[in-house]
């Protein structure tokens, strides 16, 4: 007879690898492979951090880059680039 197996989520525990040393540097690694593959000047790279996780944002900050985006989405064609 099957017996009923009963999983406990370590919710802290997930939070600390979230916000770990290691995923923190990939996530940067990931990024400024991004900012690099979209050959545009003036995007920039924002990180963000909260208490559940870390995280990396890619962003238009000029006129040049918003409008690259807008007409030639080099942003949303570089995020490949990303999966390393």
């Amino acid at each position: 007879m099957a017996t009923k197996i009963k999983i406990v989520p370590n919710i802290e525990g997930f939070n600390a690898v979230r916000r770990s040393e290691g995923v923190r540097a990939d996530l940067l690694a990931r990024a400024e492979r991004i900012l690099e593959a979209t050959g545009v000047d003036g995007f920039v790279i924002v990180k963000t951090e909260n208490p559940q996780r870390s995280g990396v944002m890619v962003v238009a900050n000029t006129s040049e880059a918003r409008k690259a985006e807008a007409t030639d989405k080099v942003l949303t064609k570089a995020i490949d680039a990303g999966r390393g």
